[in-house]
């Protein structure tokens, strides 16, 4: 579509609430005259309130959309660029529904954290209703969304208070897997050229464990979570995991630690011998993810298991013991349906696992379903699994206690976590809430400094395996001057 913005240039707010409304359009900024269907976003700003306004042009009709903020919430250039965004993309917003346009499972909201808002009106006091209610109203969402974000806002408040301020999380990112998933975007596509490179990362990695961890130990930082992730880290040898996490444990100071999570999610890479090192080495979760307990499906997208499989590996979780379990499912998958994922997530019920997971479809680039024809439900179907999912999980006694959302998620909806029995993974509600820095390592490792007041700074690694080797030296040095950056 094409967009012409006037006395602003907030075009990152203008290009993701397009992407709500209009998923199919891509964002053009012509240098004509404006013609044609487009958007026009215009910015006023007076005395006493700024105003935006949006002329939306389709098909010859024009329409209308207009939001506005008073002067006296702007106190600096934080929360002046923060609301400004959010006006400009809320007149945006309307003039799409006045043209017609259907209302966005979520309304207004395109951040991948559409909870942080009603965690913000819950921290300044509000009750829960009256959270709710300025929530809803503020941002067109509907009130099933936003009672799902209350009981993660909630989980994100009593984390926060269970945190010291040197308490930090660290993970681990291990980017292999037996096969790659056609949804994935993050493995090699040369899964088995990059299995020959696995002692040869071990080797960089464990140069960017002990210069992490001479980091953290200096500055005093208490890691209280440990998240091992992929990738699948059990497409590690039983040896290779023992090693691994016992590099782990003599570099850092793990006495702090409340829970040690690592990712078996592939069912053909478990074995007892692996779990058994997982277990002597203090890993309270796994996670083993089925995404589907449909054979077809499995097919479809790469796995080269079956729903047996998964129960058989489950058989020998319980019989090594020890492990709360969490169960990975995704809504949209090709050629499921919504009667076929209601089959999946009552037999999983059925298992009981402590925590589940539930994450709608995600097209990203470089996933190959995103290249082929593949057969995949429609948005109004992915929402009927959504919606089945929620009410089943709470029927059940799970609370959802971390939310997300993504680009390019079928329908526009979200990746829910449940958890029973107060079993909340606190890696990912620190990552998702930004209470703690997040210290990584690893191949497409992402480091998250939480600074204050809202600050984030982030390290990045490689993501493929050759690049993560090749790369080692710059990452050990990037791990070095974090003092520095901690200090800003």
């Amino acid at each position: 579509m094409k967009l012409y913005l006037f006395n602003h240039d907030y075009r990152y707010a203008v290009e993701q609430i397009l992407l709500t409304l209009f998923p199919d359009e891509r964002p053009e900024y012509p240098q004509e005259e404006p013609t044609g269907d487009r958007a026009e976003l215009y910015l006023f700003t007076a005395s006493s309130r700024h105003t935006a306004v949006c002329r939306l042009y389709l098909n010859g009709k024009e329409f209308r959309g207009r939001a506005n903020v008073s002067s006296s919430q702007i106190t600096d250039e934080i929360s002046k660029s923060k609301y400004l965004q959010r006006i400009i993309k809320l007149s945006f917003y309307r003039a799409a529904l006045i043209s017609g346009k259907s209302k966005p499972v979520w309304g207004a909201l395109t951040g991948i954290r559409p909870g942080k808002l009603l965690s913000n009106l819950l921290e300044s006091g509000l009750s829960d209703k009256a959270a709710l209610s300025k929530y809803i109203h503020d941002n067109d969402v509907s009130p099933e969304r936003a009672l799902l974000c209350l009981h993660t806002a909630h989980a994100g408040m009593d984390c926060a208070k269970s945190l010291d301020k040197n308490d930090i999380c660290i993970y681990l990112g291990i980017p292999f897997c037996p096969t790659r998933c056609s949804y994935c975007s993050f493995v090699s596509q040369s899964v088995q050229k990059s299995m020959k490179l696995i002692p040869d990362f071990l080797t960089a990695l464990y140069r960017e464990i002990d210069a992490t961890a001479e980091v953290i130990n200096k500055l005093g930082l208490r890691p209280v979570s440990v998240y091992m992730g992929g990738g699948t880290p059990t497409t590690l040898s039983a040896l290779q995991l023992d090693e691994l996490c016992s590099r782990l444990e003599t570099t850092f100071d793990f006495s702090a630690i409340r829970e040690y999570t690592v990712e078996a999610g592939r069912p053909d890479t478990i074995t007892r011998e692996k779990l058994e090192a997982l277990k002597r080495h203090g890993v309270t979760r796994v996670s083993v993810n089925p995404q589907t307990m449909d054979n077809a499906v499995l097919a479809a997208i790469g796995r080269k298991h079956t729903a047996q499989d998964i129960l058989d590996a489950l058989k020998i979780v319980s019989e090594v013991g020890g492990f709360a379990v969490n169960m990975d499912l995704i809504a949209g998958l090709p050629l499921d349906t919504p009667p076929g994922f209601k089959n999946t997530l009552d037999k999983v019920l059925a298992l009981h696992p402590e925590n589940i997971t539930v994450h709608t479809l995600s097209l990203k680039k470089g996933s190959r379903i995103t290249l082929g024809d593949t057969t995949r439900p429609s948005a109004e179907d992915v929402g009927k699994m959504i919606d089945y999912a929620n009410s089943a999980l709470f029927s059940a006694e799970y609370e959802p206690y971390y939310l997300y959302r993504q680009k390019y998620m079928s329908g526009g909806f979200e990746n829910i976590g449940w958890q029973r029995s107060h079993t909340e993974n606190i890696y990912n509600i620190c990552i998702m809430e930004e209470l703690c820095s997040i210290i990584s390592m690893g191949g497409g490792a992402s480091t998250k400094l939480c600074l204050g007041k809202g600050r984030i700074e982030r390290i990045f690694n490689p993501k493929y395996p050759a690049e993560y080797i090749e790369s080692i030296n710059k990452i050990v040095d990037a791990k070095i001057i974090i003092p520095e950056q901690l200090k800003y």
